[in-house]
């Protein structure tokens, strides 16, 4: 398939190892009978063709339905590198424990090598990998999520830097599940599930882990943001990314809708990327974005044709849905929140019969996936493939906070925009912990993905505001769901959202003044366009409203969140929260 020796070194290595029957290379052609081979062997169900074309049903392991935070590791030499906000082996640890595990793993199967590309091919933001993996599923699923062709065989001719993904499913045992990066040998090794974000390499492993620390040594970003254009009425198109923690509206920002009227004015929004992006300074010396990535993965239960019509038409075809329930009657599938008639003659997505009008059970895992390409979105970015990427304005952050956060405010600066990011917290919810209200800290959205010290991710990200100087874009952070004292969100969200970016991007263009708040600056309440909106002039102002009381609660939290980073932590965060406390006397 190709000539490239390190490559080639690579695969005879893995395949000695494994010990697979056969190995196929893949370059995006075959891919119909390695479907007809899974749906032979139960891996896929085929959907019915004429709702659903091109749809197909699979169901994991029951053990196997979610990211193994806990099974996944960073390995670097020193332990420091890792920080606390990642699990820590060092790397001839986790080869030596890795390797037994992996020989003859693939017995009896085959051996897929899938050379792939993260962003546009072509691009200078883009980047090249190679996973190795005996499951048909993950073929097929990164066949959606990122660039698969002969030209990317082609363009690993001549080029030794891709990233190694060694991926096998094993016997799906949970005690020897491992999710393991090394850094400095650009590699992954995965072994023992079949999950998305543990088996699919080129997402949350590659994509965030790995590549926020080729980020830091090459210097760039790579954040788990959204990228959207907002499009006004004189067909101008600014682009703003965002960062927030799961279940605070990611998905529902980056396929919003404008309010009625927004569109009759001309507004549109298009959506570059639902998940991650990564950011260069290009030649003008602005910051530039891409989706590396070629398709949507999104949790499913919740999208219907309120919350997200945009996705409900992009997963109507092509898509692959995981662990969502099966309607028998019309060979369709179900999923909570979907609708309110629920099959009685179902499989649920532990494959088991499922009444859905009477049973107890879910009939969908809280966390069942669908697997959707891009260019199935109906406002997908005419940008998207732009090897250059799209100039962002805006950063925005934001958590899930009660009362503390107002709607929307304005960092100062680029280093206060870091602190406030690197501070952003969010309260979880009873289906995600079975405790309402417990505040987080999650930096940037990314204490999860993070592939190193996340001090050392902090002073990145003001070594390259250092760099943007005046050209960097303007940081923001927003909270969708502040509330009143009986529970009810004072802010309808979803499309209406798109009025708080309205205020980010006049920010950004200086176009309308702001008051300045000990935590930054707020807009004026008549500067919150509420046209066509029924909201009283008392929620708008307890949606702004800085409670100083709260907020010096809160700086003792940061303080503390702080500490655990020891000496990696940049003084000008320590300085940014000193100057917070003064504000808040």
């Amino acid at each position: 398939m190709v000539e490239n020796l390190k490559l080639k070194s690579w695969v005879s290595w893995a395949e000695n190892l494994c010990k697979p029957d056969r190995v196929v290379w893949i370059d995006g052609d075959g891919l119909d009978k390695l479907r007809d081979e899974a749906l032979e062997k139960g891996e896929l169900i085929k959907l019915n063709q004429e709702v659903l074309p091109g749809c197909y049903l699979h169901r994991s392991a029951l053990n196997d339905v979610a990211r193994s935070e806990d099974k996944t590791f960073i390995c670097t030499t020193n332990k420091e590198d890792a920080g606390p906000n990642n699990n820590w082996q060092a790397p001839d640890t986790m080869y030596a424990r890795l390797t037994p595990l992996f020989e003859g793993s693939m017995k009896g199967r085959t051996m897929y090598v899938i050379p792939f590309c993260m962003g546009p091919v072509g691009s200078p933001f883009s980047k090249l990998g190679v996973e190795i993996t005996d499951s048909i599923y993950v073929v097929l699923n990164m066949n959606i999520m990122t660039r698969i062709s002969k030209d990317v065989v082609k363009m690993l001719e001549s080029t030794d830097d891709f990233v190694k993904c060694l991926h096998a499913t094993s016997t799906l045992s949970l005690d020897d599940r491992f999710i393991c990066h090394f850094p400095e040998d650009n590699a992954i090794w995965s072994i023992n599930s079949g999950y998305g974000g543990n088996a699919l390499l080129g997402k949350k492993c590659f994509a965030l882990r790995i590549a926020s620390y080729q980020a830091k040594h090459e210097g760039w970003l790579a954040e788990h943001m959204l990228i959207i254009g907002i499009e006004n009425p004189q067909g101008e198109v600014r682009y703003i990314c965002a960062a927030f923690p799961s279940a605070c509206g990611k998905t529902n920002l980056a396929m919003l809708i404008p309010p009625e009227v927004y569109q009759k004015k001309g507004y549109k929004v298009w959506c570059v990327g639902d998940d991650i992006a990564w950011l260069r300074i290009a030649e003008d010396g602005r910051l530039w974005a891409i989706n590396p990535e070629n398709g949507y993965f999104g949790v499913v239960p919740g999208t219907n044709a309120l919350t997200n019509p945009n996705a409900l038409k992009t997963i109507s075809k092509d898509t692959i849905f995981t662990n969502v329930a099966h309607n028998v009657d019309d060979n369709t599938v179900w999923w909570e929140g979907l609708n309110n008639t629920p099959p009685k003659n179902g499989i649920s997505w532990k494959g088991e019969k499922w009444d859905g009008t009477t049973s107890d059970e879910k009939g969908a895992h809280p966390n069942s996936r669908f697997t959707t390409p891009a260019k199935n979105l109906p406002i997908l970015s005419p940008e998207v493939e732009n090897p250059k990427g799209v100039p962002i304005s805006a950063i925005v952050f934001g958590g899930r906070r009660a009362k503390t956060a107002p709607l929307v405010y304005q960092a100062r600066d680029f280093n206060h925009g870091v602190f406030v990011a690197s501070t952003m917290a969010s309260e979880t919810t009873a289906a995600q912990t079975g405790a309402v209200g417990v505040t987080r800290i999650d930096s940037m959205a990314m204490k999860p993905f993070c592939g190193y010290n996340m001090g050392d991710y902090f002073a990145h990200w003001l070594n390259m505001g250092e760099k943007l100087g005046d050209k960097a874009p303007k940081i923001f952070n927003v909270n969708w769901f502040r509330t009143d004292d009986n529970g009810k969100f004072l802010w309808p969200g979803y499309g209406e959202n798109l009025r708080v970016l309205e205020w980010i991007l006049a920010r950004c263009e200086g176009e309308i003044p702001a008051v300045d708040s000990p935590i930054g600056f707020m807009p004026n309440p008549e500067d919150v366009n509420t046209d066509g909106l029924s909201i009283a002039k008392e929620t708008l102002d307890a949606l702004l409203l800085v409670d100083e009381d709260l907020w010096k609660t809160e700086a003792a939290a940061i303080r503390d969140y702080y500490k655990s980073y020891g000496d990696r932590l940049p003084k000008a965060l320590w300085h940014e929260l000193e100057h917070l406390e003064e504000r808040l006397k």
